[in-house]
């Protein structure tokens, strides 16, 4: 038998690590450890202007700490236009080029009256949720993108929807949003 030299409690031989300090003491350093650069990471983080946050994500560090309203305020500073420029802004530089992709459901059962509209014509609310959800979606994953590349916005974006599996109305819808990112001056 052996005592563990951080919490006294009499320990046997598997259950003692290195410095005469038991395992389950081991885990709690590492983990209080892991708080206390967790800690420092966050209080770092809120020292950081907007655009030392971008530039933060950018580098590729670690980003597990950032709370998602943090994420989407500085996603919503990313400029998103069709157009090769930008009105009253002067381009810096060309990053490269990014695509954001997402794929949705388009099954008979989102509108069970799908098949009527088809045939006597009319508008499916069902089907233009979808659609304006996934260009939703595929816009912010483009701003996440430009963001993780350090843009200040992408230009010349595209949106192509493409139906996957079929054209029965079980098929999937796919929209793929692509664009330039670029940082400006």
């Amino acid at each position: 038998m052996a005592y563990c030299s951080n919490c006294k409690n009499e320990k046997g031989f598997f259950e003692m690590g290195e410095n005469s300090i038991c395992k389950q003491c081991e885990i709690l350093k590492i983990q209080n450890r892991e708080i206390e650069m967790h800690s420092q990471e966050v209080i770092e983080w809120n020292n950081k202007s907007n655009k030392e946050k971008k530039k933060y994500i950018a580098s590729g560090s670690n980003t597990a700490f950032i709370s998602q309203n943090e994420l989407n305020e500085l996603l919503v500073d990313v400029i998103l236009t069709t157009s090769i420029n930008i009105a009253g802004k002067e381009i810096e530089q060309e990053i490269e080029v990014i695509t954001a992709e997402c794929v949705y459901g388009m099954h008979v059962f989102k509108d069970l009256f799908a098949v009527f509209r088809d045939f006597f014509g009319g508008r499916s609310k069902a089907v233009q949720d979808t659609l304006r959800d996934a260009r939703r979606t595929a816009l912010t994953e483009l701003r996440r993108e430009a963001l993780i590349v350090g843009a200040d916005a992408v230009i010349a974006v595209d949106l192509d929807y493409q139906e996957l599996s079929g054209g029965q109305k079980n098929g999937m819808l796919m929209l793929v949003a692509s664009g330039t990112a670029v940082r400006l001056k």
